[in-house]
């Protein structure tokens, strides 16, 4: 039997659905019918991409929806690893490029360049970008300590001054993508990352954050249930006017009990 949930936490708007297939389809309808939506209002739409295993099936699921016109959307991402090439199999450019870029054609992709010699530079270039072309549609996901994009909870400044900054990522973050196969061990893994900021992030006019599996439970309830602050850094998701988190049962069962 399909199963959804639906609550508010302050002004966040929460789904849960029964599965990560589920999921995806709920969360690649939203984006759907929004940019149906953005479209038949102007000629044209911004979008804010995050990479991670939340954004897999979602991205495919809404690729595979032949009603948006990608030649009408311009695309942007999160951040990216500082010193790793685009040809990297875990940068997030060529991640962006194999799964979304070369599939669907969008009229540009605008991406951050982690090997560039001068990051501070990058980031300058990267935020006249993004000042340039207000954001319709943000999607993220979250890490397990509750980071967006790569804000780390050391460095996630909800008053940042800053629209594009260059980070350093804290171990827990690094072991992750270790974990999950992108690199064999924690020497491979870059320290310092190009992420834009939570003031940027919140700029947009509509947010959609993905979370899925056990792995998120515990975070997802600090998130939900605890004061916003920077130790959460995706708590301030709970301020946006129009931000939707979509969970699956494993991610959310801390916060909503047993699915029957």
């Amino acid at each position: 039997m399909k199963f959804e949930q639906q609550l508010t936490v302050d002004k966040l708007s929460v789904s849960i659905s029964e599965t990560e297939e589920s999921l995806a389809k709920t969360s690649a309808k939203i984006a759907q019918e929004y940019l149906e939506t953005i479209l038949a209002n102007k000629q044209e739409a911004a979008i804010l991409l995050a990479t991670g295993n939340s954004q897999l099936k979602f991205l495919d699921v809404l690729i595979s929806n032949a009603k948006i016109d990608w030649s009408r959307l311009k695309l942007f991402h999160l951040d990216e690893y500082l010193g790793i090439s685009k040809e990297h199999p875990a940068s997030f450019r060529y991640y962006l490029r194999e799964k979304v870029e070369k599939r669907v054609n969008p009229q540009v992709f605008h991406y951050l360049q982690g090997d560039t010699l001068e990051p501070v530079k990058e980031c300058d270039r990267y935020t006249k970008l993004l000042q340039a072309q207000p954001i319709d549609l943000c999607c993220l996901g979250i890490g397990t300590n509750g980071h967006l994009a790569f804000n780390e909870p050391r460095v996630a400044n909800f008053d940042d001054p800053y629209w594009v900054k260059l980070v350093r990522l804290e171990q827990e973050t690094r072991q992750v993508q270790v974990d999950q196969g992108h690199f064999s061990n924690l020497n491979q893994v870059p320290q310092y990352a190009l992420t834009v900021t939570i003031p940027m992030i919140l700029l947009s006019k509509k947010i959609l954050c993905l979370a899925s599996g056990i792995s998120k439970a515990k975070v997802i309830k600090t998130m939900l249930k605890d004061d916003i602050n920077s130790a959460c850094p995706a708590s301030i998701l709970r301020q946006h006017t129009d931000a939707t988190l979509v969970l699956d049962q494993a991610s959310s069962q801390l916060i909503s009990g047993t699915i029957v």
